[in-house]
Parts: structure tokens; sequence; C-alpha cells
């Protein structure tokens, strides 16, 4: 478990080094990519707090904490929940693509048609077209990065499983049966403990 958390705190720290890079494009970032799989992994809790404390992390290391904080580290705390339950059955990239674009036009329409309008008193309208070329950078970033880090960093936070021949419990191991083996070693009796 200690692994689990050293793992989640790399990550968190590294999109987080990601998002202070000089000269990044708006909305391009790794938040998304690395929180679908800690969700689907970890479950709806971690997915929460890994993308809500994402963005207050970088509000307060920016000096940028303001009432929008409110609006935006909830709602993508939210995709955390979201992801988990999407994503729970689901394998393969396509669908962290699917969500990623999904995901991404479910933040931009909560946060970038309320927060200029209500805290800033920007007219809708603007809001609206001054949204669309932040939405398509934030559509290009996501889906690529779910499509090509996401699946790697599911295989990185996933539990590794040991196959054993015998049912002897393994202190600190998950016990699990196999079904449907195709394996001479293994019978459908044999088990595997994940650690």
């Amino acid at each position: 478990m200690k692994q689990s958390w050293l793992k989640l705190a790399g990550m968190f720290a590294f999109g987080l080094l990601f998002r202070l890079l000089p000269f990044r494009p708006p909305n391009v970032e790794l938040i998304m990519a690395s929180q679908m799989p800690v969700a689907k992994t970890y479950g709806k809790l971690a997915g929460f707090f890994f993308g809500a404390f994402s963005i207050l992390a970088f509000d307060v290391l920016t000096g940028t904490p303001g009432p929008w904080s409110l609006v935006t580290a909830p709602t993508y705390g939210l995709l955390g929940v979201f992801a988990a339950w999407y994503l729970k059955n689901r394998h393969g990239k396509r669908h962290f693509a699917y969500f990623a674009l999904f995901g991404t036009l479910l933040y931009d329409a909560i946060t970038g048609l309320t927060v200029g309008p209500l805290f800033f008193h920007q007219p809708f309208l603007a809001a609206v077209l001054g949204q669309i070329p932040f939405t398509f950078m934030h559509l290009l970033g996501n889906i690529g990065f779910a499509i090509i880090l996401s699946p790697m960093i599911e295989r990185w936070l996933a539990p590794q499983i040991v196959l054993v021949y015998s049912k002897h419990q393994i202190p600190g191991a998950k016990f699990q049966t196999i079904s449907n083996v195709k394996s001479p070693k293994f019978s459908n009796e044999d088990s595997a403990f994940v650690i």
C-alpha cells in the first residue's frame, strides 16, 4: 500500500510540474490523463481528491486561488467520481479517449460558462465564444494524453498478480480464484494472490 501512495504522489507532482512549465499551451495538461487510471484503480474517492487537489495545488502555487477555485476544483473532483464509475468494467484506450472527450466537454461547459459570467459579469455569449478555442485545445490535449499516457499509467498503477499452486494464504495479499485458465501449470482450482 505504501508503494501505491508513493506512485500517486509522484504522478500528482509530475502533473503539477507539467502545468508549471513555461510556454505550455493553455489547457494542455496531464490531470485527466492521470486522474482516469487513478479513479479506475483506486476508486471514486481517490479520483475525486486527485482531481480536486490538482486544481487547488496549482492555484495555490501560482497565487491564483479565488472564488473560481470553488467551482473548478470540485468539478474536476466529480470527473474523478464519474471516471471511476464509467471505467470500472471497461478496458482499452478507446474508453479513456471517450471519457476524456465527455469529461472535457462537461468540465469546460460547467467552468467556462459559469466562472466568467458569475464572477466577472462577462456576457454569456462572450463566455461561449471565448471558450471555443480553449475547449478545442483542451480536447486535443486530453484525448491525446488519454490515448498515449492513460493506458501506461493504468499498467503502472495496477497491482502485481502472483500465481501460486496452493490455497495457502499469503499475509497482506487479497485472495482471488482463477477461472478459465488455459495453462498446463494451473487448474480451475488454483488461486491468485494480489500483492
